[in-house]
């Protein structure tokens, strides 16, 4: 049987309404060979809880579907062992609380090719339900990725969900993401600034956009700030992390961060006490502010990872 030019990777964790809908959006795909796809659904739970669904699935498919387990917790390990059983020579990721239109990923093989890219990043729009109403546009902002308004090459990157790279880019085939970001997330922002630092070309296409339909749980502040602190940390944790550390980049962005830390925190402080409808991007600001400030061990949160009943 001829090899699939593109693995479909979704990798899941007790989420099986998710897991369905972004599975069969796959199957909607138009403009492509069917033919020449294959879906890979990782399971990152203790127990194989997306077995059956996996198996229901593959009934309905038109490719082939390879379930993988990896009950060892962590985004790192999901996405490493998805990417081992994955035959495919260009890889795309989507998650599992995001639904891909029927040209998603027409769009992102097109972008590849005109502008031969090895990684191509698409927006991600997140929709939050009609019951969820305080800081709704927030929300709604936050679970999402904006990009320029037209199709291009990019000095920068995003992370995975909603993507498309090419296998022979990366600097291990089969196991490209770093362990040590298995449970705090960026395990994608490391593996893109290695990429970049050897040359890798990043592109972006705004025609391949999915929704992200955030679990109930995280359309509140509870969650997102927390998050943006987390986010905050990525370029200064990722400095630390280069080979050799980029100490000056470090300072930078801790310097940075601690002035946006405290000219947002002020400013939401302010619109907190007058009830500005602005009050949460605000807030957010200076969360992540202070997460560059504040990004090594003890002040890492663990958003990843967690085992069952966690």
């Amino acid at each position: 049987m001829q090899a699939p030019l593109v693995s479909l990777i979704i990798p899941t964790q007790r989420r099986r309404d998710g897991l369905i809908t972004a599975a069969l959006s796959t199957f909607r795909q138009v403009g492509v060979d069917l033919g020449e796809l294959e879906l890979v659904i990782v399971d990152n739970d203790e127990v194989d809880s997306a077995r059956s669904t996996a198996r229901a699935l593959a009934d309905e498919a038109p490719f082939p579907v390879i379930y993988v387990h990896e009950p060892e917790p962590g985004v790192a390990n999901a996405r490493n062992a998805a990417m081992a059983q994955a035959k495919g020579e260009l890889i795309a990721f989507l998650d599992d609380d995001e639904e891909a239109p029927e040209g998603w990923l027409a769009a992102l093989l097109g972008a590849m090719a005109s502008h031969e890219a090895d990684v191509v990043f698409g927006p991600v729009r997140g929709r939050a339900p009609e019951s969820v109403v305080a800081h709704r546009a927030y929300l709604e902002r936050f679970f999402s990725r904006e990009g320029p308004a037209q199709a291009g090459l990019l000095d920068y990157y995003y992370g995975c969900g909603c993507s498309l790279l090419r296998r022979a880019s990366l600097p291990d085939r089969n196991h490209p993401f770093s362990a040590i970001r298995n449970h705090i997330g960026g395990e994608d922002d490391l593996l893109f600034g290695q990429m970049k630092r050897g040359g890798a070309r990043f592109a972006w296409e705004p025609a391949a956009w999915v929704w992200e339909d955030p679990v109930p749980a995280r359309l509140s502040l509870a969650y997102t700030i927390p998050r943006a602190f987390a986010y905050g940390q990525g370029p200064s944790s990722a400095c630390a992390a280069a080979s050799p550390p980029d100490r000056l980049g470090v300072a930078r962005w801790m310097t940075q961060g601690l002035v946006q830390a405290a000219v947002f925190g002020a400013l939401a402080g302010v619109k907190c006490l007058v009830r500005a409808p602005d009050f949460a991007p605000t807030l957010d600001r200076a969360a992540r502010g202070l997460g560059k400030t504040l990004w090594w061990g003890p002040f890492k949160i663990h958003f990843y990872g967690l085992r069952a009943g966690a």
